[in-house]
């Protein structure tokens, strides 16, 4: 009974100083993730954000082992990823499951759809094709696509937003514990990526799933996920539940992104607080220091040499600043 309990208070998921390089045709190393560490708690959607180039895609494909990172842990109820040989990741490989940016390329465009989804329990080992044809049926319909209708379907016959409801289906077909959902709705209309993510909401209480969900939309991200961690040129800034993340946040970074925020009253003028000076540094010549502050409002002398440490500041809030706003928060 004690060992049940303690696998139920364990993260389902932990990574640990998660290092992501890649060396490019110049020999030059682009420091994609430096370092970084975070839990994500069983039942919990996770989410990642920050602007685009700040290595949130190369911290999903870590995860996925896709390739594998360059150093650090990844850990899957207590089981290192990072240390199984290839066999040994496949079989697991089950557990954990992704959902991609662009819907229509991540399907096989000369596959029907159902066969699509079946692929990862053909891949599992379950040939009765009966059975097959059973589950993906279950899942089309969980995902709010008519059986009958898109079965034999190709992918260009359907829209940006069947195509992702096909991919999520295909995602849960092995029944995972984690999605890795990498921006699933970006490349989708406004009005189509409400239906997703209300989807993804229900899929988690029907399936009792985990998720990290990667999106440059604070927006989005308010309406789905439990705790938000904030991401800039490959180390956090800052993790916070969603509530205080929107009331109190605390690293510079973060409020400027928030900021950045446009309000639906035409009557407000423009605000120009959310535009930070400069623009986001070279990863593969990353400033010294605290990565932020060449554009920071707040740095001082030693933001340029010493390099802040994510330490908890209250109840599920941890932050990487030497000067945050604390006196702001109230």
């Amino acid at each position: 009974m004690k060992q049940k309990n303690n696998l139920q208070t364990e993260p389902l998921l932990r990574v640990e100083k998660l290092v992501v390089e890649y060396v490019t045709g110049r020999n030059r190393c682009v420091h994609a993730v430096s370092g970084i560490s975070f839990d994500i708690a069983r039942g919990e959607i996770f989410g990642l954000v920050g602007e685009s180039g700040c290595g949130k895609t190369s911290v999903a494909k870590a995860i996925m082992q896709l390739p594998r990172p360059t150093a650090g842990k990844v850990l899957l109820n207590g089981v290192e990823l990072t240390n199984l040989n290839r066999q040994e990741l496949r079989l697991l490989r089950q557990k954990f499951q992704m959902v991609f940016q662009n819907p229509v390329s991540s399907l096989n465009p000369r596959r029907k759809i159902g066969k699509s989804i079946a692929a990862p329990l053909r891949a599992a080992g379950v040939k009765d094709k009966y059975q097959q044809h059973e589950q993906v049926h279950k899942l089309l319909k969980s995902v709010g696509l008519s059986p009958e209708q898109y079965h034999d379907r190709l992918p260009f016959q359907l829209s940006g937003g069947q195509c992702q409801r096909a991919s999520i289906a295909r995602a849960l077909i092995c029944d995972p514990q984690l999605l890795v959902c990498d921006e699933p709705v970006s490349s989708l209309d406004v009005s189509v990526q409400a239906q997703i993510i209300n989807l993804l909401s229900d899929l988690k209480t029907e399936y009792g799933l985990s998720m990290l969900f990667i999106s440059h939309d604070l927006a989005v991200v308010k309406n789905i996920c439990d705790r938000v961690a904030v991401m800039y040129l490959g180390h956090l800034c800052e993790i916070a539940s969603t509530e205080k993340f929107y009331q109190h946040p605390l690293h510079p970074y973060t409020r400027a992104l928030m900021n950045a925020i446009p309000h639906p009253d035409p009557e407000l003028p423009p605000t120009k607080i959310g535009i930070l000076p400069g623009e986001l540094p070279s990863a593969t010549e990353p400033p010294p220091g605290c990565r932020f502050h060449t554009r920071c409002p707040r740095a001082q002398a030693d933001c340029s040499s010493k390099i802040p440490s994510l330490r908890e500041v209250g109840p599920d809030h941890q932050v990487a600043c030497h000067y945050p706003h604390f006196e702001e928060t109230g």
